[in-house]
């Protein structure tokens, strides 16, 4: 919005007069500023500067709106009397919640009114993200949007961003009536919703400010942006590439946790002979929490693909190579030529420091560089007042709960999945998985049941039912817990994968499509790899 400038005079009595102005206050400070305020209801906020200035020898000053803030908007919700619950998050805790106090049958009038709040318009099945990469999925299986996956129920959904909570329901202030509302949920749009019940589930986004120059040059692998982001860079360094086979595609993926190892395997099945993938970790093996099988199974097909791992190091800085940045210094700006083509010409230099002793420091150079290292949850900050509201938070950052998911000395607050602080029996936090959260969500609506309907709350349980990981386009390894040494690995593991996930998409109707979009593509795949065998038996 354009600056509105109001010129006064010093007298500033003309304003008096005028009908419009009559709840408009001003007071002067010995310097002459003038500030003011509008009182009139239903008018926007707004903050003013003053600029004296000379005029055929009058003092006048000009009253400049620099900021307009608009009056919160306030949400609507359907239904007067009956409960609100309001869920920020749309991954696999928020949207399997939403979907499971769908499914429970609740007494007449205690159905609660449920609103999801997401900034993307699309749920994403995080743990085939890499399944884009490959080929093997299309953006729609495993990111529907929200509008389809709820438009047979009566969830409603709001796409904006969280900016502020406003909990009412500290144990230390007076006790809540059990009618009244728990707190207020502002969005970065200026929409306030208020709430009965609420549950935090927003995940957490990749930390890559962790070394200098991370930020600036590493690409995360997280979210459906950046899958799409990571895949749109490939595309380009292959068809700059195309035709040459003495200057490989170098890529790093600092990081070989699960999420590194299923990167790493992945683009270098993709890349074949054109690429090298390099993988880099600070401990001496991979996937150090996985299961032996699986990490035996990872550990296999990346040495067949000739993955480079260089494990016991640490990444001190990222930065431009230093022959990219001397022909940087010297190459003549070109005339039309846009940012994805820099981009596309860029190299970068990795500097490896060694974390176990015998070790020598490294450089290593590379087109694209992935980071798969750390995460920070997105927790949303609380609103400033006078009695602040404090949530208990980990040092991650995470919520505290007890078991029954409730946040500690918050009744009317849940938090699951990347939000949640919760340690099992032994006291280890739970990790920040798919499984927990999809775990988490079932116990979090049925709790939400039993807490409207006064009912006794359940304590969660996770129970862990096995890892698994994508290998490429044939390969995966899953290591089931409720079998002793047993792990799946190659092609029967791949396809017990995908079916697992099959069934743990969120709607029938999404499973059903994807179902079939995935049998379609089995059986031109199997048409094309006879006729290829055919065809190769006939010419020989």
């Amino acid at each position: 919005m354009a600056p509105l400038v109001m010129v006064a005079s010093a007298r500033i009595a003309p304003f008096c007069r005028l009908k419009d102005w009559r709840k408009l206050f001003f007071f002067t400070s010995r310097r002459g500023d003038i500030a003011c305020s509008l009182m009139a209801t239903g008018l926007r906020r707004r903050r003013f500067s003053t600029i004296q200035s000379s005029t055929n020898g009058r003092n006048e000053w000009n009253l400049q709106i620099l900021e307009e803030e608009r009056e919160p908007l306030k949400y609507v919700w359907p239904e007067k009397q009956k409960p609100r619950v309001c869920i920020l998050g749309g991954g696999f805790g928020g949207l399997y919640t939403a979907l499971r106090l769908e499914s429970l049958t609740w007494p007449e009038g205690k159905k609660p009114q449920v609103l999801l709040v997401d900034q993307s318009d699309r749920f994403v099945f995080k743990p085939m993200l890499y399944e884009l990469l490959s080929g093997e999925v299309d953006v729609w299986e495993i990111a529907p949007r929200f509008s389809d996956l709820l438009a047979n129920t009566s969830v409603k959904f709001f796409q904006d961003k969280v900016k502020l909570l406003h909990p009412f329901d500290k144990l230390r202030m007076n006790e809540l009536k059990k009618s009244g509302c728990g707190g207020t949920v502002q969005l970065e749009s200026g929409t306030v919703i208020e709430y009965d019940w609420l549950v935090l589930s927003l995940g957490a986004e990749a930390k890559v400010d962790v070394v200098p120059g991370a930020a600036e040059f590493a690409l995360p692998f997280s979210t459906l942006e950046d899958a799409l982001r990571v895949d749109n860079k490939l595309k380009k360094l292959e068809r700059a590439r195309f035709g040459n086979v003495t200057t490989p595609i170098h890529v790093a993926v600092v990081g070989c946790g699960y999420s590194g190892v299923e990167l790493a395997a992945t683009i270098s099945e993709r890349l074949k002979s054109k690429g090298r993938v390099q993988a880099i970790n600070v401990a001496t093996t991979i996937c150090p929490a996985a299961p032996p099988g699986n990490r035996e199974a990872a550990l296999k097909v990346l040495q067949s693909r000739n993955v480079q791992l260089f494990l016991g190091y640490f990444v001190r800085c990222i930065r431009k190579s230093h022959d990219q940045e001397v022909q940087d210094r010297f190459e003549e700006p070109k005339i039309g030529r846009n940012s994805a083509s820099e981009q596309l010409e860029d190299k970068f230099s990795l500097e490896l420091q060694p974390a176990e002793r015998g070790l020598q420091s490294l450089n290593l150079e590379a087109d694209l560089v992935l980071w798969t290292v750390g995460s920070k949850p997105l927790v949303p900050d609380l609103e400033p007042c006078d009695q602040p509201h404090i949530l208990p938070l980990n040092g991650r950052g995470q919520a505290e709960t007890d078991e029954t998911l409730q946040v500690k000395g918050h009744p009317r607050i849940f938090a699951i999945g990347d939000s949640a602080a919760l340690r099992d029996s032994s006291g280890r936090l739970l990790p920040a998985t798919a499984q927990v959260a999809f775990q988490q969500a079932d116990f979090a609506g049925w709790n939400l049941w039993a807490a409207i309907n006064d009912r006794p709350l359940l304590p969660f349980r996770f129970q862990n039912l096995g890892e698994m990981m994508a290998l490429g386009t044939s390969d995966a390894a899953i290591t089931p817990s409720f079998i002793d040494g047993l792990t799946l690995d190659g092609s029967i593991g791949h396809a017990a994968r995908k079916i697992a996930y099959l069934f743990r998409l969120p709607t029938d109707e999404h499973k059903v499509k994807v179902g079939i979009s995935w049998l379609t593509k089995s059986a031109i795949d199997s048409i094309a790899s006879v006729q290829t065998a055919v065809t190769k038996a006939l010419s020989g």
